[in-house]
């Protein structure tokens, strides 16, 4: 019997309720322009109503309902405040906790997948959950070695769960498309319903830690546990403590901020280059702030968790991406141009100006053509605005590009995390980790050009150091 919750048709009244509430206020939001209120004031209202219901539904179930709410939450810096800011502890709750399922069935869990002596395998079991999240909810513990470790129990019923809330969803993707403005939601309920069985499958996801942990093993900026025991329905890890990024983003101190965005970002584009693995689930709730830095004590490293689900790019992240920032950055129109084609953004059947994509993108690569950015919920509410306002050119020209399927996760992580840095508030030297890890970004011929105006500093060097320059 599923404990998502126990009863399906709970939940299943749960997600059906939420369109006939939109629908209702919908009527209510006509009444109000018919009898004088403007169009604006009431497209507000209706936007905070249907966003406090939809996420206290989403906060109330596991499974795919509150993975889509978690995915939905990082994007709330797009959002106006008025709207956002009475639901932001609503969101923040969906990406640290959940309700969990009762002591009985985490224990008959382990012991049909450990065996009756599961208790044995611990020195000591916390029956309390640290953590309940979509899928399934984590028990801090100390294994029979002495090491503290994190013991992740799935739900039963998990995956029934996960995809009968997913299809729900889809339904009615259209209602919620409002809500977070530039963002089409249907692809996102698509892509994450596509994923389902990675997501459960336990072994997949240890094989993905164990790779970053031993990459990441000697790092002195980033850390992931080590997977300590697998087996179907149960992940053991190594502990890690630290400061969850959720609390940063509520009260954390510039300091932390601004070092907890940077190392978002180096994890985020380093990662696939050293590991071939894209970390895809970059929400607040899988990541940690934790002391002892490369600048000591007073200094902090990123913790992460969480691999369920990730983007396997064996040459990490494709080269033209970083071909295409980069001539983006120097105003390459027409080169861009091709290159979007070549790669399926734009379709054989569409023409379009080379100087108008380049005027569509230019504001979005922003924070890669300074030294460093601050991000902020103001500059994403503005690009948000900016593509999804039908009377603008920016929208026009963004619905007749195209998305390639094998873009689609690498561009929602990448959106993810923007997103997450500006609820941080953080300052980060973005080009910095572009330049040393995003392929096909850094300018190949800039070394060059210089030598040929520094003529006597090249001649003074011996022919390999020129060679490796």
């Amino acid at each position: 019997m599923s404990d998502l919750p126990r009863k399906a048709v709970t939940r299943t009244a749960k997600l059906a309720a939420l369109p006939l509430g939109f629908a209702g206020r919908a009527t209510w939001g006509l009444g109000k322009r018919i009898v004088g209120e403007s169009a604006e004031i009431v497209g507000r209202e209706l936007q905070q109503r249907t966003a406090e219901q939809l996420f206290k539904v989403l906060g109330e179930l596991k499974g795919g309902a509150m993975k889509f709410g978690q995915a939905l939450s990082v994007f709330e810096s797009a959002l106006p405040e008025e709207v956002a800011g009475p639901y932001r502890v609503a969101l923040t709750k969906l990406q640290e906790a959940a309700p969990p399922m009762p002591t009985s069935t985490v224990h008959r869990v382990l012991a049909e997948r450990l065996g009756e002596d599961w208790q044995e395998l611990f020195v000591e079991f916390d029956d309390r959950p640290a953590a309940a999240a979509s899928i399934g909810q984590v028990h801090r513990a100390v294994w029979h070695d002495g090491r503290a470790v994190a013991v992740k129990v799935q739900y039963p019923g998990a995956g029934e769960a996960l995809l009968s809330d997913l299809n729900q969803l889809s339904r009615f993707a259209r209602l919620l498309g409002p809500l977070i403005p530039g963002m089409d939601i249907k692809p996102l309920i698509a892509e994450m319903r596509d994923r389902v069985s990675e997501e459960l499958d336990y072994a997949l996801e240890a094989s993905s830690q164990e790779a970053h942990a031993l990459e990441f093993a000697d790092d002195p900026d980033v850390l992931v546990p080590a997977v300590v025991h697998q087996c179907e329905q149960v992940l053991v890890t190594e502990w890690i403590d630290g400061v969850p990024l959720s609390e940063v983003i509520a009260d954390g101190t510039p300091e932390q901020r601004d070092r907890a965005g940077q190392l978002l970002a180096r994890f985020l584009f380093s990662g696939p280059a050293r590991t071939g693995l894209l970390h895809a689930d970059p929400h607040p709730g899988n990541f940690r702030l934790l002391p002892g830095g490369p600048g000591g004590d007073d200094d902090w490293r990123l913790g992460v968790l969480d691999f369920g689900t990730v983007d396997r790019l064996p040459g990490g992240l494709p080269e033209p991406i970083g071909h295409s920032l980069r001539m983006t950055l120097d105003g390459e129109a027409e080169s861009v141009y091709e290159l979007l084609c070549e790669e399926g953004f734009v379709k054989d059947d569409m023409e379009l100006d080379p100087d108008a994509v380049l005027d569509y993108l230019l504001p979005i690569i922003e924070p890669a053509r300074v030294e460093e950015f601050t991000f902020t919920r103001s500059w994403m509410r503005g690009q948000a605005a900016r593509i999804a306002d039908p009377r603008s050119p920016a929208y026009q020209l963004g619905k007749r590009l195209n998305l390639p399927p094998a873009y689609l996760l690498i561009h929602r992580v990448t959106l993810s995390t923007i997103g997450v840095l500006c609820q941080l508030g953080a300052t980060v030297r973005l080009r910095d980790e572009l330049e040393e890890w995003l392929p096909g970004f850094a300018p190949l011929d800039e070394e060059p050009d210089g030598l040929e105006e520094d003529g006597p500093e090249e001649d003074d060097r011996e022919p390999e150091a020129a060679a490796e320059a």
